[in-house]
């Protein structure tokens, strides 16, 4: 495989093969990109950003739902050595604040995208009383509409040692870190995947990962393009409200590499035990990477199993290794092969220590798939805590070199120092062990929760809870952790508290709706504790809350603090009223959901309410749709559209 220089000479290479990008927004709404149009296209939206001023070195912020537009801007911007910035267009408010916080540490920053979204946070600015941002929001901002050029821009002068792009990592809404990743970095990784990973020009892949990630962007989109491949593109948004399309259209493109973390199998499955798929073939597939997220074996067999009559072979599942700051890919597995695992004493994972095998049924057992071994250009080591190399076997922190592994952080020093060893070797921040030749990752040294394929930061979390009223921080604890029983990790909030049960449900209520609206996440259990435990120096020691949890000691805590829920008929004598409370409850069991409870405020997430509009979907076809939540967010007033 050929290592290109620049990502800007991989593109003018590609646009001499007949290959192209399939962009699918609908079952019957697609458009295609031709690899060649795709350099045109970039070069006009080049000449309207150099029309502007915009001069290599300057960043630009791709903020846009359009998986099409965000790949022209994306393309024109490295054709320009302008520095591309994507953010994903979220929902809540913490996604419209990590944006502002973007804009504010860039150099010469502009904001790209359409007028509907910049109303929106120009709204959302005067909300919150943010003159300075809406005064940055109106003088440097691009819109769609304004991208007519009259000419080509002109191609910059770029090397491999240049930043190509910044890469945002997807939770740190507080601080916000940006990855810096330049034309070596990213050509690094592209050729080392692409060898290990055996693709080539005959190949079709398809992704529904949005293109603001690591794994979409750079992982199906650069890679596969750089391999020649025919690739297709499926809007994110139209997988999370119909995610059976996901494995329609592999079956009718026979595409061969496809990529989804945890949380899409287990979203998919949800309705596939449902609905069911006609005349799905899955023969074609090869691999299906799965990452982005810690890795549930459980969740891998039932998928397996479930589309093995469909020809899925157990070969296709692939599970890899990887993370913003190494470009995207650090180890993989050998094609072909099938996945394992190791089940060990999870009270044995020590750093420093050898892990202890144990049977998969045993009480304290937990799994932890392999992942593979490191790819070109990639080295990785087992440390302990002070940085000094561990022999095989024995668990600890995980640290990175090599040609794929950025060398710090955009305009961040302070940050940017705790990330090296002194010898530097990058630490990523996670535990890990060499088993069987293959790298198994045990857990995180780092506070870091991944939900839903997505890095979030307990202090973050933290801090919207303490906004409840008689909550404050050092109180409010939020940690993540992962059962045999849960596939996906669950996300608990602790709350100091010594009063009575009774009192407790309401604060939980209001704990779990703050999280839900301001940071779009579900919370699993709210339990409240007598003591907050810390270090002599004062730092919440989130793990003796979650060991104490997986021992089961909150058990008793939790059966009170679950509420004794009536019959949804016994809530509402409306027949439609109480079958819409019952599907509320099947996919928010730990939430109580009345019907004059606005749906967007009791601490849905955004997952879950698409699953209940899918379960609405079956019960009362083609009569609800996602954005009709927006305009009857209540029970009784959906009742009383649906009804009409």
């Amino acid at each position: 495989m050929k290592l290109y220089d620049t990502l800007a000479d991989m593109l003018e290479e590609g646009r001499g093969k007949d290959r192209q990008v399939l962009l699918i927004d609908g079952e019957k709404d697609e458009s295609r990109i031709a690899y060649a149009d795709l350099w045109d296209r970039a070069l006009l939206f080049l000449g309207s950003m150099q029309e502007r001023g915009m001069q290599p070195g300057d960043e630009i912020v791709v903020f846009t739902k359009s998986n099409e537009r965000f790949l022209i801007a994306f393309w024109a911007a490295i054709l320009g050595g302008i520095v591309p910035v994507p953010v994903a267009v979220g929902i809540s408010d913490e996604h419209r604040l990590k944006l502002f916080r973007i804009l504010s540490q860039l150099r010469n920053g502009t904001l790209y995208t359409d007028q509907g979204l910049l109303d929106r946070l120009l709204e959302f600015a005067d909300s919150e009383d943010l003159p300075d941002v809406r005064k940055t929001l109106e003088s440097n901002t691009l819109l769609e509409s304004e991208t007519g050029a009259s000419s080509a821009g002109e191609i910059a002068r770029l090397d491999p040692d240049t930043l190509a792009f910044i890469q945002y990592s997807s939770g740190s809404t507080s601080d916000p870190k940006g990855i810096r990743l330049t034309h070596r970095n990213l050509t690094t990784n592209i050729r080392a995947s692409i060898e290990r990973l055996e693709w080539n020009e005959n190949d079709q892949s398809l992704s529904w990962m949005p293109l603001t990630h690591d794994m979409g962007l750079i992982g199906m989109h650069l890679t596969t393009f750089a391999a020649g491949m025919n690739q297709a593109v499926m809007d994110t948004s139209l997988f999370v409200r119909r995610p059976l399309l996901w494995l329609s259209k592999a079956s009718e493109l026979r595409a061969t590499q496809l990529c989804s973390p945890n949380f899409g199998y287990k979203h998919f499955l949800k309705l596939f035990k449902r609905k069911g798929l006609d005349n799905l073939d899955l023969s074609a597939v090869k691999l299906i990477l799965n990452g982005a997220e810690p890795i549930s074996y459980e969740l891998c067999e039932e998928f397996l199993s479930m589309l093995a009559p469909y020809g899925l072979r157990r070969s296709a599942m692939f599970p890899v290794y990887g993370l913003a700051e190494a470009t995207v890919g650090v180890t993989y597995p050998k094609p072909g092969s099938e996945y394992s695992r190791i089940t060990v004493n999870r009270h044995s994972l020590r750093i420093g220590s050898a892990f202890e095998p144990t049977d998969p049924e045993d009480a304290d057992s937990i799994s932890f798939i392999k992942v593979g071994t490191p790819i070109r250009d990639c080295d990785v080591r087992i440390t302990d805590d002070d940085d000094k190399p561990l022999a095989d076997g024995l668990i600890g922190n995980i640290h990175i070199r090599g040609g794929n592994v950025t060398e710090g952080l955009y305009h961040n020093d302070e940050e940017q120092a705790k990330m090296y060893a002194e010898d530097g070797w990058l630490r990523t921040g996670d535990c890990g062990v060499f088993a069987h030749g293959q790298l198994v990752i045990t857990g995180r040294s780092k506070d870091i929760m991944i939900v839903n394929g997505q890095n979030y930061y307990p202090h973050d979390i933290e801090e919207v809870a303490a906004q409840v009223d008689g909550l404050e921080l050092g109180k409010v604890v939020v940690a993540g952790v992962t059962t045999r029983q849960s596939q996906t990790e669950e996300l608990l909030v602790f709350v100091l508290y010594r009063k009575d049960p009774d009192s407790f449900m309401h604060l939980a209520g209001q704990v779990r709706a703050i999280i839900g609206s301001h940071v779009g996440i579900e919370v699993d259990h709210v339990i409240p504790v007598s003591r907050v435990p810390k270090t002599t120096s004062g730092k919440i020691q989130r793990s003796h809350l979650t060991d104490a949890y997986l021992d089961g000691e909150f058990d008793s805590v939790l059966l009170k603090a679950e509420p004794d829920l009536p019959d949804a008929e016994a809530v509402d004598d409306d027949p439609v009223i109480a079958q819409l409370i019952a599907i509320c409850r099947e996919f928010a069991r730990d939430l109580i959901v009345g019907p004059d409870d606005n749906l967007f405020e009791v601490g849905m997430s955004s997952l879950t309410l698409t699953e209940i509009v899918l379960a609405l979907d079956e019960q009362y076809p083609g009569k609800v749709d996602i954005n009709d939540l927006f305009d009857y967010p209540t029970i009784r007033e959906l009742s009383e559209f649906v009804r009409r």
